[in-house]
């Protein structure tokens, strides 16, 4: 099921990402059971996430991208791996506003200003850590602003969330395009034109989805591609360098959540099991819920006991060796 694509001008002018992701939006208003609104928030940022998460070198790699507004929204929140693998939240899932045009939901009065920040973390040293103001709250207009402010490259983003009227997800997906060094002012010239001409992102792809129903993610995402560049010299036109997947996963555990806890430190866990005999703790990201009973508790607090005893005499060896 390869629904992304990563696609090269044939000069080495742009490179490009594009990706149909009805699928992961669908899972995401499922498990969060979100408004219309929501829905189209929540949808974009996971796209976006999941396209950026693509550029990563590595699989292991991750990314996150949190928008964090004024607006009835709250939070929003998706991590995204280097092997597709995206998952996120909104913290009002229940948010809705009246639309700011016929058919059209207002994702950036949902948002609101506030700070826009994408972690990308290699798993070596500190992770790297851009922030920009919120502009607009239209998700793909800030990841566009973002490319240009915290990382100086020229980059054009656009997502698209269609909702139909019974509130399933109709079309999901986005594209990214990032210009290579050494780009020829001709090619940069003929694609600003092109998209300047280009119509909404989230007609083109309903369109696409509409003609191609009975088509695979695979089949319908070469035709997305054909239909966006066909405008452009064919000399130009971008030619399929590698076909990816992005999709949900959130590969929570009760190993993970046990970190957590333990992270609380000895003197937590220890009120935890003497006060209230148990926890439960819930995913943020697909909302399962773990119960910790008074023996797991106890076992943990044995593990923070001994990391305490291990630090301490790592402590006086050290003072010692001075």
């Amino acid at each position: 099921m390869k629904n992304a694509i990563i696609a090269i001008e044939p000069g080495g002018a742009f490179r490009v990402y594009l990706a149909i992701t009805n699928r992961l939006v669908a899972e995401a208003v499922r498990l969060h059971r979100t408004t219309p609104l929501a829905t189209a928030a929540l949808g974009r940022v996971l796209t976006g996430a999941g396209l950026m998460g693509l550029m990563l070198k590595e699989p292991e790699h991750k990314l996150t991208v949190q928008f964090k507004g004024d607006g009835p929204a709250g939070e929003i929140l998706a991590t995204a791996a280097g092997n597709g693998e995206v998952k996120g939240y909104i913290s009002n899932p229940d948010v809705d506003l009246p639309l700011k045009a016929p058919g059209k939901l207002d994702v950036g009065a949902a948002v609101g200003q506030g700070r826009l920040t994408v972690i990308r973390d290699t798993g070596q040293g500190e992770p790297y850590v851009g922030r920009i103001n919120i502009s607009t709250g239209e998700i793909a207009e800030d990841l566009t602003m973002y490319y240009f402010l915290s990382e100086q490259q020229s980059t054009a983003v656009a997502l698209g969330v269609r909702i139909e009227t019974d509130s399933s997800v109709g079309a999901a997906g986005g594209m990214i395009i990032q210009m290579l060094p050494g780009a020829s002012a001709h090619v940069t010239d003929s694609l600003e034109t092109l998209l300047a001409q280009l119509p909404p992102f989230t007609e083109i792809l309903h369109k696409i989805i509409t003609e191609g129903a009975s088509l695979s993610d695979k089949a319908m995402v070469d035709r997305l591609l054909e239909s966006i560049f066909s405008g452009l010299p064919e000399e130009y036109r971008p030619e399929i360098i590698k076909r990816c997947n992005i999709s949900w996963h959130c590969g929570c555990s009760m190993e993970r959540l046990e970190q957590v806890l333990l992270s609380l430190g000895r003197e937590e866990l220890e009120q935890m099991k003497t006060q209230d005999r148990s926890a439960e703790m819930v995913c943020q990201f697909c909302g399962k819920h773990y119960h910790f009973d008074e023996e797991h508790l106890a076992m943990l607090l044995r593990v923070a006991v001994k990391a305490e005893e291990i630090k301490e005499k790592r402590k006086r060896a050290a003072t010692k060796g001075i």
